[in-house]
């Protein structure tokens, strides 16, 4: 299996880390029982993790359409994956700068994620050669 979908694994599963993080300090029956009202009563970098992890299912759709172009279309594989790498480590990089709060970082590392996604798509125009 390429990389790129084992990165794509990562970029789906990693809001429900961020998750766990925001409410690793609720006892299970107080989070179970009314999560968003748990949710909406966070603060500091707990709020803030909770604000990445849901950041995080934003970046999924684009990423997803990326990745199933580039495969569509035949990309250089060795291209592909290497720009899913770099998106997932600027997922991670944009989720852990939320979390200890540096804003203007943080916005560079969603920006430079986005520019993976981007450049996946020009990847498989380019380079691609679409199956038929």
């Amino acid at each position: 299996m390429a990389i790129a979908y084992w990165c794509l694994l990562v970029v789906v599963l990693l809001p429900y880390f961020l998750s766990v993080a925001a409410r690793s300090a609720a006892g299970r029956g107080d989070y179970v029982a009314d999560p968003r009202a748990y949710s909406d009563q966070l603060e500091g970098w707990r709020r803030r993790a909770h604000l990445a992890h849901l950041n995080g299912f934003e970046a999924v759709p684009g990423f997803l359409a990326a990745i199933l172009v580039a495969e569509l279309m035949q990309a250089p594989r060795i291209q592909a994956d290497a720009l899913a790498v770099a998106f997932v480590v600027f997922r991670m990089l944009h989720g852990a700068l939320y979390i200890i709060d540096r804003p203007m970082l943080r916005s560079h590392a969603w920006r430079l994620g986005m520019i993976c996604v981007i450049a996946l798509f020009l990847v498989a125009a380019i380079n691609g050669n679409p199956k038929g």
